[in-house]
């Protein structure tokens, strides 16, 4: 059984471009798309809201509507909905946990905002057990989804497995590119030691030996998908910079975030808020151990 591409729907447009991009996924990886509303709200929204018999009934037009457009203009991807008596967060996490991935809507440049109305979508992010991709509204890129490369952040392997794995079965089913990249930067003078000045030494160098580490990450991945192109990238300086800058004209940029929950709250890291905030293409957030 194929797993389904699973988008979270409020009715807005950023929820549409995101219904958009996903049935475009799927209809590349042939997999079936779900559509989900989760229509109740917390308690100290409802009690200033439409009645909840209004609210389930808009919520099930929006989605009907929805669903008949996007068969009229993906055909061959079988479209469900589901309603879901819940709020956002805990339904959308428990779709996820069986989806390929989950898909979300953002309005533009400067804020997660859109169907992620305050914390919703970044918990959501933080503690979905699949990859979470957010379509950002506007820029043109739900037209123009697959134009450019994967990009891919690259961490120290193995904990990097699951993003570069995701980014290279993305432009697979793609036919597209997948870009590597590592952004790096000098140790503190304290971590400096015998056994790292032996390390360079064999390396050629700190970059050299970065490039290195690079090259070992995707091997694997570049044994399994033989036909998608791979450039390697290796910059010095800030993670969050490094990427954002290779993600202009990509078709979507994959990062990597630590699947175990800290002790308070689930949190991303800088760069994760950097892209964002800031990439102008979707961004797919992809938990790993």
């Amino acid at each position: 059984m194929t797993h389904p591409i699973t988008v979270g729907m409020d009715g807005s447009p950023e929820s549409l471009d995101a219904a958009d991009w996903a049935a475009r996924e799927a209809r590349w990886r042939q997999a079936p798309l779900r559509l989900v509303h989760a229509w109740m709200l917390p308690p100290q929204t409802a009690r200033t809201a439409q009645a909840p018999e209004v609210r389930k009934e808009w919520a099930r037009k929006t989605l009907d509507d929805a669903e008949a457009d996007l068969a009229t203009r993906y055909p061959d991807v079988p479209v469900s909905t589901e309603l879901v008596a819940a709020t956002a967060t805990p339904a959308l996490v428990a779709h996820g946990a069986g989806s390929q991935m989950l898909v979300l809507g953002s309005r533009g440049r400067g804020a997660v905002a859109g169907f992620l109305l305050g914390s919703i979508g970044l918990h959501v992010l933080g503690r979905a057990a699949c990859p979470v991709v957010l379509v950002r509204h506007g820029d043109g890129q739900a037209q123009g989804a697959a134009a450019g490369d994967v990009v891919v952040g690259i961490q120290d392997p193995p904990e990097s497995a699951a993003p570069i794995e995701f980014a290279f079965a993305t432009a697979a089913a793609r036919g597209s590119g997948v870009r590597a990249v590592r952004g790096w930067a000098l140790p503190p003078v304290f971590e400096y030691g015998m056994a790292y000045v032996r390390a360079l030494d064999e390396a050629g160098g700190i970059e050299p030996g970065e490039r290195k580490r690079l090259a070992e990450a995707v091997l694997l991945w570049r044994e399994k998908y033989p036909r998608v192109p791979v450039t390697e990238h290796v910059e010095m300086g800030n993670a969050a910079e490094v990427l954002l800058t290779s993600a202009v004209g990509a078709g979507l940029v994959v990062i990597g975030r630590y699947s175990h929950r800290p002790a308070v709250g689930a949190r991303l890291g800088h760069v994760a808020h950097a892209l964002l905030h800031h990439a102008a293409c979707p961004v797919a957030v992809v938990p790993h151990d």
